[in-house]
């Protein structure tokens, strides 16, 4: 029986779980808590192009736009054409979405929701068909790859060797990388950094979205749904100024606030003009509350945050990666989707459909591995993470230079740690150099327009090729 390892317990790694767990494979999940991802902490919902009134080529051609066409168009129709079968999957395992909204980018209310928590609703439903299947849920730290030869085996879990037929990375991506964001702590991309040095092609690192509406405030980096928007929420100055259309793609919105910023201005969501706040945005409210604001009456104040890579490992259009038997799904894979920026709710799109997908590569290639010994371990460290997270912070943040990236990239060779967070953080800031233009959300205050030369992806693999 094909042994397959999926490293990651989000909503990519459990669909893949659940499918392949159903075909008959032994199927192991190597997480480390099943609360902690960020498919849990989801707020706003999934894009599917299912209604009447919409049809599968408006998605792609609102995905197409909000990407800057930098997106691989026949990736897009491949996700976007599984919209139905998404829907059916999840009506198969008894979910319900509850109501359909508009956010930034769409052109129609197609982002299905359930309380603006739509992430943990659909975990949760995940989780229980995946521990009534049989899989084996293993709890613990996936701290390295294990890969010789180009090969991969497995992985090592609290240092000791996991071997698998198939290694499935669902990781998620590495915002946490940033030194502002309410994603998952632990999404640093050590993974994806050490596919890096083991071989594997890593794809638009530069491309990292930056979200309009964070709040930080006395009990962390929260988010503010762009649900909040689509139901009326306004973005202000303190004098009352409205600056940008607040349903805009979210790399206008967000550069639009960090340039009220510069100003010395504080910005705003008003959102007083919402009925039913606590009854819609359940999330949002109770974090609000514990901030001591309340938003019937309350402005809230707002800054962008780092909230999704939308580079990560390079993968064909089945989740392949160019190192054998290793793959990759969800945010921690990279194929021309989201081109330079994701449109709002295709994350959950992605996530599902790439779960279904590689479920069918496996089965179609049945991959297996024979003995090995000597698969090298190293048991890094993981060092002076908070100054990789400034220096990205500060140097390849909403607004880029040539000059400042090249500081960041000097500054990161004096930080002791752990080599493979270095490595991708340097992905991130040598493509970020090379692509002397502004599209989506890389923006290069020294290069502010798009340019036709570089419509084309970056690919880094120790050294960033554009």
């Amino acid at each position: 029986m094909v042994s397959v390892g999926i490293i990651g317990g989000g909503i990519a790694g459990l669909t893949a779980a659940l499918v392949l767990s159903n075909r008959g494979y032994e199927v192991t999940v190597i997480h480390s808590g099943i609360k902690s991802t960020n498919s849990y902490l989801a707020q706003a919902g999934i894009a599917l192009s299912i209604l009447e009134g919409d049809s599968p080529g408006l998605h792609v051609s609102d995905t197409m736009r909000a990407g800057k066409y930098l997106n691989d168009e026949e990736v897009v129709w491949n996700v976007i054409s599984k919209s139905p079968e998404v829907y059916d999957f999840f009506l198969s395992l008894g979910l319900k979405f509850e109501e359909n909204e508009t956010e930034g980018g769409h052109s129609f209310p197609r982002v299905f929701t359930i309380k603006n928590e739509t992430g943990k609703h659909m975990m949760k439903t995940l989780y229980l068909h995946a521990k009534e299947s049989g899989i084996n849920f293993v709890k613990g730290w996936a701290e390295e790859l294990a890969v010789k030869h180009k090969r991969a085996y497995g992985v090592f879990v609290d240092g000791e060797f996991m071997k698998f037929d198939a290694t499935v990375i669902a990781t998620g991506g590495f915002t946490s990388l940033f030194k502002y964001t309410a994603g998952s702590p632990l999404n640093l991309g050590f993974l994806i950094g050490d596919a890096i040095m083991k071989g594997a092609l890593a794809r638009d690192l530069e491309f990292v979205q930056f979200h309009p509406t964070g709040f930080i405030g006395k009990n962390g980096v929260k988010l503010i749904s762009e649900a909040v928007r689509g139901a009326g929420a306004k973005l202000v100055t303190e004098d009352g100024e409205r600056f940008v259309n607040e349903l805009s793609t979210r790399d206008i919105v967000a550069r639009a606030i960090y340039l009220k910023t510069l100003e010395g201005k504080r910005v705003f969501l008003d959102a007083r003009s919402i009925t039913s706040f606590k009854r819609k945005f359940p999330q949002v409210y109770a974090f609000l509350v514990k901030e001591g604001l309340d938003p019937s009456r309350d402005l809230i104040p707002v800054s962008p945050i780092a909230h999704y890579t939308i580079g990560g490992m390079a993968t064909d259009l089945w989740y392949r990666t160019n190192i054998k038997n290793l793959y990759a799904i969800g945010e921690a894979a990279s194929n021309g989707f989201h081109g330079a920026n994701r449109l709002a709710s295709n994350s959950l799109l992605e996530c599902v459909v790439s779960g279904l997908e590689i479920a069918r590569t496996i089965a179609r290639e049945r991959p297996r591995v024979r003995e090995v010994r000597d698969v090298p371990y190293h048991g890094y460290e993981a060092g002076d993470v908070e100054s990789l997270r400034e220096i990205l912070w500060d140097h390849a943040g909403i607004v880029r230079s040539g000059r400042r990236l090249k500081e960041g990239i000097k500054k990161l060779e004096s930080v002791e740690a752990d080599p493979r967070l270095k490595l991708l953080a340097r992905g991130v800031l040598e493509c970020a150099f090379a692509r002397e233009e502004s599209r989506g959300s890389h923006y290069r205050e020294d290069f502010p327009v798009v340019r036709k030369t570089y419509q084309r992806p970056s690919f880094f693999d120790g050294r960033c090729r554009l």
